[in-house]
């Protein structure tokens, strides 16, 4: 098969292994900067071309590794590949709810997946009430377009919680509130889904003084058994947002497991040294599998 890996670093890790693991099995790899496309949206045949004027085709399947900062461009392009055709990992929409916390937030409720208690607002007045719909602090104070554990703050009494809820409104910033899991002790577990399971689990970490796990943020990764009710959650949370391959982030607290967020682009470096799997193997075979799949139904 021909596979594109669409990122905007190819010496990454992660793009690293996926590509190796492609190669290894016999796959064309060809690595695409999103920033460096440009499109021809016409009607019966939609173009993608790359700097210089190639044009960007032929290809099975594609890997989106696609960046926070280019989420709205980087899925137009995506959607175009699957105009023309093209098997993607992990699909435009899927990714774009995903991207989108509050939405995510939304149809995870819908499905009924334990939660930490979230609010959500933009800049409100009503700061006291707002605090209160998550039970008071301490308190987690989320913008809504950070990423690794950028962009979260831990709000340890009311009155900073209020500071930081007024500087946001000064920035005109949306937010979302969620009760702190004093519990979990800092602690989170990383559940890696591929398609209808948990391939790989690993506990973080956050170093003293901190209370994010994300690896990004200096935590550190070990391997954990997961429960039967992780499981299940890790896997619904994944199928809720569409996603094929997912990073889902889950709390352990006094009522039983809570959902956190999925991840359309998690990384690989520590859930492979924490577990010692080969997760970019699992990732090309599972695209194997259905890339073809979808060829065979297409030509049907």
């Amino acid at each position: 098969m021909k596979i594109a890996i669409l990122c905007k670093d190819q010496h990454l890790y992660s793009h690293v292994r996926l590509a190796d693991a492609a190669r290894q099995r016999g796959h064309e790899v060809v690595f695409i900067h999103p920033q460096q496309c440009y499109m021809n949206i016409t009607t019966l045949q939609p173009e993608v071309y790359y700097r210089g004027g190639a044009k960007l085709e032929g290809f099975d399947a594609i890997i989106p590794r696609i960046g926070a900062s280019i989420t709205s461009y980087g899925t137009v392009l995506l959607r175009q590949f699957e105009m023309m055709g093209v098997y993607s990992l992990n699909g435009s929409l899927a990714i774009t709810r995903s991207r989108d916390k509050v939405r995510a937030v939304q149809l995870f409720s819908r499905a009924g997946l334990p939660m930490p208690v979230t609010a959500f607002a933009k800049a409100p007045d009503d700061t006291a009430a707002l605090i209160k719909l998550v039970g008071g602090a301490p308190l987690v104070i989320k913008f809504v377009e950070g990423t690794h554990g950028l962009g979260v703050l831990l709000a340890e009494t009311n009155g900073s919680a209020e500071s930081t809820i007024s500087a946001m409104r000064a920035l005109g910033g949306n937010m979302l509130l969620q009760e702190f899991i004093k519990e979990a002790k800092g602690s989170d577990i990383r559940c890696f889904v591929i398609g209808e399971r948990v391939v790989a689990a690993m506990r973080r970490q956050a170093q003293p003084g901190e209370f994010r796990a994300n690896l990004h943020r200096g935590g550190t990764a070990a391997l954990v058994r997961l429960t039967p009710e992780e499981r299940y959650i890790a896997v619904k949370a994944a199928r809720t947002l569409g996603l094929n391959v997912a990073g889902v982030d889950i709390l352990r607290s006094s009522r039983g497991p809570l959902l956190l967020e999925a991840n359309s682009s998690p990384g690989l470096q520590g859930i492979e040294a924490a577990t010692d799997k080969d997760i970019a193997g699992m990732i090309i075979r599972f695209i194997e599998v259905h890339a073809k799949r979808r060829r065979r139904r297409s030509e049907g």
